[in-house]
This record gives C-alpha cells, structure tokens and sequence, in this order.
C-alpha cells in the first residue's frame, strides 16, 4: 500500500512486477549504451557530410558561371543579382551544415571520451 498526496494507492503484485521488468531499449537507456547504427542510418549520416561538401567543390566562383550552369541545368534563365543571392544562399547553407554536423560529432566524441575515462 502506498500513500499518494490524501489518497492510497494499493500497488498490487501484477503492477510491481509488470514494472519491474524492462525492454531491450529501457536497459540500452538505462545504461547509456546507444543503439546499434543500422545501414540505412549509416548511409544518411554519409550523405549529410558528402552532399553539402559537394555542392561546395562544385559551386562556381562566379555568378556568370552559376547562371550559365542553372541555364544548361534547367532551361531557365537567371538575373546577375538572382545569381549573385543564390550563390551567397547556397554557401552560408552549406557551412553552416557542415559546421553543425561537425559540432554535433564533435561533441558525440568529447561525450565518448569523458564516459570511457
């Protein structure tokens, strides 16, 4: 029998051992050992680096080019200043994706290397 706030609670033997029990995930959690990574996650966690990194080496250095590449990729013609924004916008994208993931592996790693000390 528990004392809940003014009421009791009567715990029977069902519900203590019901609790008791855990899953596979509950004792993952409970002892901070992570999921195994499986191959689809594996395979995102590369694209998230290879995708912006590419579009880095790719990007051209001037607006003239982008507009020639966005012209021959897609038909549609683009304003200098159109170009100009684009290649900005698609920079700051990709560093800043790139100085995310960084971080956040960064910190994974520091987490590692603090719990196995």
């Amino acid at each position: 029998m528990l004392l809940w706030g003014a009421q009791v609670v009567i715990a029977h033997r069902c519900c203590a051992a019901a609790s008791a029990r855990r899953t596979p995930a509950e004792a993952r959690v409970a002892t901070g050992d992570p999921r195994p990574r499986t191959f689809a996650g594996r395979c995102l966690d590369v694209a998230r680096w290879v995708i912006p990194s590419g579009i880095l080496a790719l990007l051209p250095k001037c607006p003239a080019c982008l507009i020639a590449y966005f012209a021959i990729g897609t038909g549609i013609g683009i304003s200098m200043s159109t170009a100009t924004y684009l290649r900005l916008g698609l920079l700051t994208l990709c560093v800043a994706s790139l100085s995310y993931l960084a971080a956040s592996r960064g910190r994974r790693f520091i987490a590692q290397r603090a719990r196995s000390h």
